[in-house]
């Protein structure tokens, strides 16, 4: 049987007339017939009593029709959730964040899913960029946005809509080393806590590469944890010098390092290879263009 013969049926049961039900259902009374009979034959059982003009339905028929009711609905309604989920207005969006892009995507993203998008559920994981890889190829998760430098390359994955922003050593307005003038050299850094988030080997490289084997991370960090903003809150409240892009910390200053630091975070959407996009995952992507960027 087919969703065409239950709707047929379905319109044969509110008229009771097969020349009004093949108008309504632009077609004729003989191909209705014939849906009608294949559908009988199907089933094995009689749908309609042919009383005149009228059809009425048998015990069978009431029964069937109701099911084939919900199986009608049933169907449509998967079809509008194709339809919503293809608009980004329904289904589930799970995503995983590391810390420097979840300290900026975040929070605008579930405002503007709340805003515009209320039935979408967006489920959002933070975590090591390690464990996000693991719920990604396990499934339980759609899309990662982490920094692409912590990726190994792997054919399974694609990494695209990279974004690179500044980092830099940053610290508040009254901190002894805010006021210094000209460049600052790496060592003045050691005579104060260094916070930063887990970084990537590449990172590690350049540090080593400007500042000497003593800027290597698991050296001169002794603030660590993955939640850039509790860092930034410490960096505002003590002599701690941050580690991170400028954009998460727009009221921290930016020392002037001697040499220069020139060293930036490259923030791309991952997702596994093959595998159709989820609902919403454009609208993570508009906002990843808006938001990743350093400021002016």
């Amino acid at each position: 049987m087919t969703l065409v013969q239950l709707r047929h049926l379905i319109s044969l049961a509110q008229t009771g007339s097969f020349s009004q039900s093949a108008a309504a259902l632009f077609l004729t009374q003989p191909a209705l017939s014939r849906s009608i009979r294949a559908l009988e034959s199907e089933l094995g059982q009689p749908l309609f009593d042919r009383i005149g003009r009228r059809s009425e339905l048998t015990p069978f028929g009431r029964d069937a029709v109701e099911r084939a009711r919900e199986l009608v609905l049933a169907a449509d309604d998967l079809r509008d959730s194709g339809r919503l989920a293809g608009e980004a207005q329904r289904g589930v969006l799970r995503i995983g964040m590391g810390s420097g892009p979840g300290a900026m995507l975040m929070t605008p993203l579930l405002l503007k899913m709340a805003q515009d998008r209320p039935g979408l559920r967006v489920e959002i994981a933070r975590a090591s960029t390690e464990l996000l890889l693991r719920s990604l190829r396990e499934r339980t998760l759609d899309a990662l946005v982490v920094d692409a430098r912590s990726l190994r390359p792997a054919a399974d994955l694609n990494a695209q809509f990279v974004h690179e922003m500044r980092a830099a050593f940053m610290v508040r307005r009254a901190h002894p080393l805010a006021r210094r003038r000209g460049g600052v050299g790496f060592d003045e850094l050691l005579h104060y806590p260094i916070a930063s988030t887990p970084l990537s080997d590449e990172v590690a490289r350049i540090l080593i590469e400007r500042y000497g084997p003593r800027a290597h991370p698991d050296e001169c960090v002794t603030l660590r944890c993955e939640e850039i903003p509790s860092l930034v809150d410490v960096a505002r409240r003590s002599d701690a010098v941050l580690l991170a892009v400028s954009a998460a910390a727009p009221d921290l200053v930016e020392l002037s390092m001697q040499p220069p630091l020139a060293a930036t975070a490259r923030f791309g959407l991952v997702t596994l290879r093959r595998r159709t996009a989820p609902p919403g995952l454009a609208i993570v992507q508009t906002l990843m263009a808006q938001l990743l960027v350093d400021p002016k």
